[in-house]
């Protein structure tokens, strides 16, 4: 009999260490090629500055291209999912991959952390949270600056897909009960290589200010098509395009140009006491050190604050499930829900059972291209 017990629990025990060096397997889709290929570069050099290892157990990470193709990713994530394991998703870079990420996260019982804004509402996006600002916390900052600066009509000229129209949609919401308007709205494809009828059409309804919903280097595009229809006015730019490429591609045209950002993007600028200035600093050293001085973006900042919520909830997690199991992918969006306050490079966000979006209004900060540089506002 004693050697019966012996026996099972060597056995328990072998298990329990077998369990104990179980991979935690994440699974990411991103753009590293098509037009939103910069975005998912960036974020795809951040994740190689992640940890290898948390609460004990190795990260295996694993990256699928989607080349900003949502088949692609719904592909992508389909595989990650049933042949992979994984036990948490995160992508893609653009709304439209994101999107189709989303589905896959809700049929399998995943949770998925998105590098692009998306509707997370619970009813639509059950096991999804973004780590962008939501479109409305950023509508927010810009209807703000807006306001304080005089604008009463906007012209909107933005890509015509789900995060064009998401923006578009909140913008109004946060200009109900304000002396804003829009007086015109133009669309283009993310593939369009010109702009020239729609700058024509929505400078010709002469607004104070113009809001272009477009991301990465390809913000540029039509910001320069503005300018050379002589526009004066004020012109505005979203996260999306809170990047060195918009004033690389853009060039003088783009300068004195407005872009809401997350505070981590002017680091060194914050207040002392600002929530995120100590962990965005911690990024902002560790990449420039790596890719240069003045090279931080904002997609690479979103692959560095998924790392901070990984070394969050994963210890949380695995106090009650062990990796692989739908058990521990339940314990993760239960940890993710459940953690308070979590500090990013892009400000704070608390996510819970019912708000999958985290971040509060003061999220947002204004900066304007000044000198070619980004100047707090």
């Amino acid at each position: 009999m004693k050697a019966i017990r012996t026996l099972v629990a060597a056995s328990v025990a072998a298990l329990l260490a077998g369990a104990a060096q179980a991979d935690i397997n994440v699974g990411i889709s991103l753009p590293l090629t098509g037009p939103t290929s910069a975005l998912g570069i960036a974020s795809k050099n951040s994740i190689a500055q992640w940890p290898t290892s948390i609460g004990g157990q190795k990260l295996n990470v694993i990256i699928l291209d989607d080349a900003t193709d949502p088949s692609q990713a719904t592909k992508n994530a389909r595989r990650l999912v049933s042949e992979d394991k994984v036990d948490i998703l995160f992508g893609s870079s653009s709304t439209p991959t994101a999107n189709a990420v989303a589905t896959v996260a809700a049929e399998s019982g995943t949770v998925q952390l998105t590098f692009a804004p998306i509707d997370v509402s619970t009813a639509r996006s059950p096991w999804s949270y973004n780590l962008p600002q939501s479109t409305l916390v950023m509508s927010h900052a810009l209807v703000a600056h807006m306001k304080k600066t005089g604008v009463k009509t906007v012209g909107f000229l933005g890509y015509a897909d789900a995060f064009g129209e998401l923006f578009l949609r909140d913008m109004k919401v946060k200009m109900t009960g304000t002396d804003l308007k829009f007086v015109s709205e133009e669309r283009f494809a993310r593939t369009d290589t010109s702009v020239t009828g729609q700058a024509l059409k929505v400078t010709a309804s002469n607004p104070d200010a113009i809001l272009i919903v477009a991301s990465g280097s390809g913000a540029a595009m039509p910001h320069k098509a503005l300018m050379e229809r002589g526009y004066k006015g004020k012109i505005y730019q979203t996260h999306g395009a809170a990047a060195r490429d918009l004033m690389r591609v853009g060039g003088k045209d783009v300068e004195g140009g407005y872009v809401v950002a997350g505070p981590g993007m002017v680091a060194e600028q914050l207040p002392a006491n600002h929530p995120s200035k100590a962990v965005a600093l911690t990024h902002v050293q560790a990449w420039e050190k790596a890719h240069g001085a003045n090279s931080r973006n904002t997609h690479a900042g979103h692959a560095y604050d998924a790392s901070v919520v990984l070394q969050k909830i994963i210890p949380a997690a695995l106090k009650s499930a062990q990796p692989g199991t739908k058990e521990f992918r339940g314990a993760l969006k239960a940890a993710l829900e459940n953690a308070g306050p979590i500090a990013l490079f892009h400000g704070t966000v608390n996510y819970t059972a019912t708000n999958h979006a985290g971040y509060t209004d003061d999220t947002g900060v204004i900066l304007r291209i000044t000198n070619g540089d980004w100047k707090l506002q």
